[in-house]
């Protein structure tokens, strides 16, 4: 029985329980608070958690803290809980260091800075995580466990978390935009909009599912499509010489440099 304790019912919020009840966690042990009532109750209706607009009430008894609201509401939310040391704090919030979340926890309280993405929506998510300085190896693996049940987990130092941010945590908009291109592209020679969506959407999709299950890297998936002196050949040419390739390296160190600026 692990008792868990989620402030804020938001897209994040809920994306997390929806995940956990899947997972098999009983709901009876998840408390979910939202300052809407009307909210709460879609929120019991439709998993059957617990829900209150308490979060000391929440947080009473939970082993582990899930902080789901706005960054900019972070601090003040914690600093306004008594926060037992037994009980872990998963920040889900961008931009806010360790250093600040500990403070703002109380002392000695563990805190975990987790990056979430939108696909955890779906149950795709690739969450990074950085444990604080009173996290122990087995709150640090509950922590990993828990996030499963949305997606993949990957552990990492917080000095690396600005990156990950730009890899994972920004980067499903990155995906959108290249498929809302291709989407144009395709109008544009002349197929109608909602064919041209279906052949994009579908097509990201599949190379998606090749990227994550086919045990090949993207250099050889790509050579794998390519044959020489062919269509694909003279579309990648293409793309290389308009500098699509620098276009991410500094996209990716623009993310970055914006998360260094927030924290």
């Amino acid at each position: 029985m692990t008792k868990i304790a989620v402030l804020g019912g938001g897209q994040i919020g809920e994306a997390l329980v929806s995940g956990l009840v899947n997972a098999g966690y009983d709901a009876a042990d998840i408390v979910v608070t939202n300052r809407r009532s009307e909210r709460s109750e879609e929120l019991k209706s439709a998993y059957g958690v617990s829900v209150t607009s308490d979060n000391a009430a929440a947080i009473d008894g939970a082993e582990y803290i899930f902080a789901c609201v706005k960054p900019y509401a972070i601090e003040e939310l914690l600093e306004g809980l008594d926060i037992p040391k037994t009980a872990v704090v998963v920040s889900m919030a961008a931009g806010l260091t360790l250093e600040t979340l500990e403070k703002a926890a109380g002392e000695g309280v563990p805190v975990v800075r987790v990056m979430p993405n939108t696909p955890m929506l779906v149950g795709k998510g690739m969450c990074t995580c950085a444990g604080g300085s009173h996290v122990t190896e087995e709150q640090q693996a509950g922590v990993v466990k828990l996030l499963e049940a949305v997606g993949e987990v990957a552990v990492i130092e917080e000095k690396h978390i600005d990156a990950a941010t730009a890899l994972a945590g920004s980067a499903p908009a990155y995906y959108f935009l290249v498929t809302e291109a291709l989407i144009d592209a395709g109008v544009q020679l002349g197929l109608t909009r909602d064919v041209a969506e279906k052949l994009a959407t579908r097509t990201a999709q599949g190379a998606g599912t090749m990227l994550a299950e086919s045990g090949k890297d993207p250099v050889a998936l790509r050579a794998g499509v390519t044959s020489p002196g062919g269509t694909t050949a003279a579309a990648l040419r293409e793309l290389e010489e308009s500098g699509l390739r620098g276009a991410f390296f500094r996209a990716a160190e623009a993310c970055t440099q914006r998360a260094q600026e927030l924290a």
